[in-house]
């Protein structure tokens, strides 16, 4: 049986996604085992989840996922480079994925590795610093550096799945895996569109109708829509940034200048930044809007602002997540499971991580600490009790 891995977030999880399952199972074999890292309850965008890390990882299971695991919470609130790393090293140190599966506008890996090894080319770096001496993002100074290295247009850097397929390769092959990228072009509407296109609608549109009280029924798998019902019928679901924003500000003023400079990407000023306006805007929204600047992007500022909330220092993170823990399961992905034991710790039931060793076990108890501050914003009062990871157990289907 040939095991396929998928990198995702399922916030919420949708048509799209159970499209892209069908599709890896298709071309890997009937038979194929898909394993999913996913992120917890906060997003690489810097955001909370609108759906818990459980129920997000049952709709998975329910719709065509045999093992979904979860991504640590440091290499989920970094960059595309420090995420994608922080995923495929996952799959990687399971020693039993044949390959990544994702979608990109593209759809050919060929273009794609091409890009992935001309980033890994040492003359890139002196190239990017010269762009970035600009003034401009990072983004647009690495796009601007890979066509000048090549010398010719590279429009493929401009698209987000393109960039973060880029990613998983370059991870690939920085850890030199054996693991095989495969791509699919992304069908439907792309990343942040408003509307849905043949029927199929993007994460970020169904996010806009959750937070204006409409349904997404018809964008997302029955037993999907079932999962994501019970969680708002239970009061812990949906949920925004919005709901947290008096705690997030309240850490936010009682932070030192030392600690707001050691934030992820708060360097060449942009922790002290953030500290100025965190101390004199009234809300979140507007705290955004006078740090962001042409070369600071928004996602980086929530990104840094979530660090802060949650207490998470990226450069005290493990090198790679030195365990697989499990959300959600069927008995195909118990069998996967038997076979990761023999490669790295497995942790089904919460209390196995006090048998961790320190690192490990310190990474565990962060995830625990952000579920603490993640549950403050469910809209049932009473269901926002503390020690919840501690009692959580997987899905099994």
């Amino acid at each position: 049986m040939k095991i396929a891995g998928i990198v995702a977030e399922y916030n919420p999880f949708h048509t799209g996604h159970l499209i892209h399952i069908e599709s890896t199972r298709q071309a890997v074999g009937e038979d194929a085992g898909i394993v999913c890292v996913m992120s917890g309850n906060f997003v690489q965008r810097g955001e909370p989840t609108v759906y818990g890390k459980h129920a997000r990882a049952l709709a998975a299971v329910l719709s065509g996922a045999d093992l979904v695991l979860e991504l640590p919470v440091p290499y989920v609130l970094s960059s595309a480079e420090g995420f994608a790393f922080g995923a495929v090293s996952l799959l990687d140190s399971l020693k039993c994925i044949d390959y990544i599966s994702f979608g990109s506008e593209s759809g050919n890996v060929s273009q794609l590795r091409k890009t992935a090894e001309l980033l890994l080319e040492p003359a890139m770096d002196s190239i990017l610093r010269e762009e970035l001496s600009r003034g401009v993002s990072y983004a647009a100074a690495r796009h601007l550096a890979a066509e000048k290295l090549s010398e010719r247009k590279l429009d493929i850097l401009k698209t987000p799945n393109n960039i973060l397929g880029i990613e998983y390769i370059k991870a690939i092959i920085r850890l030199e895996s054996t693991i095989q990228p495969l791509t699919f072009k992304r069908v439907g509407a792309g990343h942040d569109k408003k509307e849905a296109v043949n029927g199929i609608a993007s994460a970020s549109m169904l996010r806009k109708r959750l937070r204006e009280g409409l349904d997404i029924n018809g964008y997302i798998p029955e037993a999907a829509a079932l999962v994501f019902h019970e969680e708002e019928a239970c009061g812990r679901a949906p949920i925004f940034l919005e709901a947290l924003e008096t705690a997030v500000l309240s850490r936010l003023r009682s932070m030192s200048k030392e600690e707001y400079e050691a934030l992820p990407d708060a360097s060449e000023g942009l922790g002290l930044r953030l500290m100025k306006h965190a101390r004199k805007e009234a809300t979140l929204g507007s705290i955004l809007k006078k740090v962001k600047t042409k070369r600071y992007a928004y996602t980086r500022i929530r990104r840094m602002v979530i660090c802060a909330y949650l207490g998470i220092d990226i450069k005290a993170r493990p090198k790679r997540p030195p365990y697989a823990r499990v959300l959600a399961s069927n008995m195909k992905g118990r069998g996967i499971l038997k076979q990761i034991q023999k490669n790295m710790p497995v942790i089904t039931k919460p209390t196995e991580a006090k048998k961790l060793p320190a690192e490990a076990a310190r990474l565990f108890e962060l995830e625990a600490s952000t579920t603490d501050k993640y549950v403050l914003a469910y809209p049932e009062v009473s269901k926002r009790v503390g020690g919840q990871e501690w009692i959580m157990s997987p899905k099994i289907v």
